[in-house]
């Protein structure tokens, strides 16, 4: 794809963030069954449902620019996938693990947080209203779930992983 306009970039973002929705949705359903909280588990499979709207979302802005929804492999996710990857191969503690998947949640929800934001923008720059809207939409749900994972992460009682080593 060539990307000589602002609307081919846009359209080459939509695709990035496409290929990132549907990525998250098997690693947070995978993040949910690792997470032995109950809490975090179910903020997580919580989040697995409104990205299964993300997406949805996202086929109606395909639909809206009369593009067909393509993937463009997403390296930002790729990256935090990997990284999640190599540290569960470290065989950590599961308190240890259950803190990782919040901080890993925090940096995708920051990610997404990014990308919705300029692709917004751009919309709206393209006089897309109606598509502006749907990723305005997605953008405010995604400010919500790091909220909650924030919530979550300032809520993790500390005492669990640090407890353990303190004395080592």
């Amino acid at each position: 794809m060539s990307v000589s306009s602002l609307r081919d970039l846009f359209v080459h973002d939509l695709e990035d963030v496409y290929y990132a929705e549907n990525e998250l949705l098997d690693v947070l359903s995978e993040l949910a069954e690792q997470t032995e909280d109950e809490e975090i588990a179910q903020a997580f499979r919580d989040h697995r449902e409104e990205t299964e709207g993300h997406v949805d979302r996202l086929d109606q802005v395909f639909e809206k620019l009369g593009q067909e929804p393509e993937h463009e492999e997403c390296e930002g996710i790729e990256g935090l996938i990997t990284e999640h990857e190599e540290f569960l191969e470290m065989d950590s503690d599961q308190d240890v693990l259950d803190l990782h998947n919040l901080v890993a949640a925090q940096k995708t929800e920051h990610y997404e947080i990014a990308a919705y934001g300029n692709l917004a923008v751009i919309a709206d720059r393209l006089g897309e209203g109606e598509v502006g809207d749907l990723l305005h939409e997605t953008l405010e749900e995604e400010k919500a779930a790091l909220d909650k994972v924030a919530t979550l992460t300032e809520e993790f009682d500390v005492q669990r992983v640090t407890g353990a080593t303190s004395d080592d």
